[in-house]
């Protein structure tokens, strides 16, 4: 099962990447914009996500598009879960224990390339604009 070193080894390929201490736990920026984060079981959160955010590791991501977070719950719902709030969307949170090494590695790198500027990107892809 992945745990949060996995998240840090991952953002710590992505250039411009920053870990964070936040009063909810670790967060991972780029160039100051939150891209992943450790879930905490804010009063905000509907009750039946905040019981499996306070029993278990949950990670949260940014994603390109609502249809993003939408599909990947769709694909996984007891994975992925149901909205934890309405404050910076699009996003998606994931139980850690139902997330593969390379899925997770995929979706925190899919998150870095949403947030980070252009001149990033093109430095980890290439020629992506």
């Amino acid at each position: 099962m992945p745990d949060l070193d996995d998240v840090r080894r991952t953002a710590n390929r992505l250039p411009g990447s920053e870990e964070r201490a936040t009063t909810g736990g670790a967060a991972w920026f780029v160039r100051n914009k939150l891209y992943a984060w450790e879930c905490h079981p804010w009063p905000s959160i509907p009750d039946d996500v905040r019981e499996i955010i306070a029993a278990e590791l949950v990670v949260g991501v940014k994603v390109a598009d609502p249809v993003d977070a939408f599909a990947l719950r769709e694909m996984a719902p007891d994975v992925f879960l149901d909205q934890t709030t309405r404050w910076g969307e699009p996003k998606v949170a994931f139980r850690m224990a139902g997330i593969e090494p390379d899925h997770l590695a995929e979706l925190v790198t899919e998150a870095w390339r949403v947030q980070a500027p252009k001149y990033l990107r093109r430095e980890l892809f290439g020629d992506e604009s």
